[in-house]
Order: C-alpha cells, then sequence, then structure tokens
C-alpha cells in the first residue's frame, strides 16, 4: 500500500463506513451523503459507478454507496487491521505516524459528529463538542489512547445507544482539529468543515 494523504483519509472512512466482502476482493463504502462518496471515489482514483439503495434512516430515503474490487487494497486493509464484519470487533488499526491526522478526519467525516451552539446561560459563549463513534469499544479506547500519546489530548468515552463515543469539549476540540486541518487542500466534508472553520483561525 502506497501511504499518502488521500489514502489516509479514505481508510478513514472504510474504518467508519466501509465494508469488506468476505471474497476477499470487494470493498464498499456507504454514506448518506453522496458528496462523501464522490470524495472517497476521488481520493482512491476509482471510476466505479456510485449508486444508491433505499433506506428509511435517511432524510432522502437513500444510502448512496461504491463498491470496487482490489485484492492488493483488500489484503492491506486487512494486514492493518480492517476486517469483514468489523463494526463490533475492530480494534486498532495501524496507521503510519505521519498520516494518522488524514486517518483521524476521515473517521471524524464518517462517522463523527461536530455540534457548536450557543450557551443558553453565557451569552457570548459558543460550545463546541468533537465526538467520534464506534460500535466497538475496544476501538474507541484505542482511538482515545492514539489521541492522548500523540498530541496530549484526553477526551472523555462514554457509552450511547448501541455504539461507544469519545468525545472532547472545546479548547480540547480545538486543539484536535488545528492537528486535523493542518494545512489547505486537505480532502474533507465540506459541510462539516464549514462548522468548525471559525475556529481554525
Amino acid at each position: 500500500m502506497i501511504w499518502n494523504t488521500n489514502t489516509a483519509y479514505a481508510i478513514g472512512l472504510i474504518t467508519t463506513d466501509g465494508n469488506l466482502s468476505k471474497d476477499g476482493r470487494h470493498i464498499t463504502f456507504v454514506s448518506k451523503d453522496i458528496s462523501l462518496v464522490r470524495l472517497f471515489r476521488k481520493c482512491l482514483g476509482l471510476k466505479n459507478k456510485i449508486s444508491y439503495k433505499n433506506s428509511g434512516f435517511s432524510k432522502n430515503g437513500k444510502y448512496y454507496f461504491v463498491q470496487f474490487g482490489n485484492v492488493a487494497f483488500y489484503r492491506n486493509l486487512v494486514k492493518i487491521g480492517i476486517m469483514p464484519n468489523k463494526s463490533k470487533i475492530i480494534k486498532e488499526v495501524n496507521i503510519q505516524q505521519r498520516f494518522f491526522p488524514d486517518f483521524l478526519r476521515g473517521h471524524l467525516d464518517g462517522d463523527g459528529t461536530i455540534r457548536t451552539y450557543n450557551d443558553s446561560k453565557f451569552k457570548n459563549c459558543r460550545r463546541l463538542y468533537l465526538s467520534f463513534i464506534s460500535a466497538s469499544k475496544r476501538h474507541i479506547l484505542w482511538l482515545q489512547q492514539e489521541i492522548q500519546k500523540l498530541y496530549s489530548i484526553k477526551g472523555r468515552i462514554r457509552p450511547e445507544t448501541r455504539v461507544w463515543t469519545v468525545k472532547y469539549a472545546k479548547q480540547e476540540s480545538v486543539a484536535l482539529l488545528k492537528t486535523l486541518y493542518y494545512k489547505k487542500d486537505l480532502p474533507y466534508l465540506s459541510r462539516k468543515y464549514n462548522l468548525i472553520k471559525q475556529y481554525l483561525q
């Protein structure tokens, strides 16, 4: 596998919303946001068609997906810790430290949340919370430990309905976001970036 910014970001997306078929060849990425599927495809240089399936869980009733076959890439994903039916069993993912911010940004765009709002008690105070989510507790524990080890940002783990979350409040969120968006011309989901770009200035 050739590591670069785009590959690491795409692997972050696969870690959250990707699926490895049991045939040892095919990889599928699924999202409610077609722009994210397009970005995923661009990062990996894919020409495969984007399809959709109906779902009652998305606002427009659709999930978009792209599927492609690549035995070598599939085997590399397994080698670094991503496997079929990974949702509840995935643990650590072996990402080169240099590209960990790109992986983490993909993780955030895939299944993370950014919440920002005005505090009702303090007029000039704007709250910011950054969360990474997984159905695997061991994966979230690993994610928290890696972020703390690399960037000295701790966060807090909490269980939610059917998932685990590591959550960062404002000061930690700003520090982490500046690490994730470390330069211009990075792959990222514009919808989420627009929520936090004021904190990067």
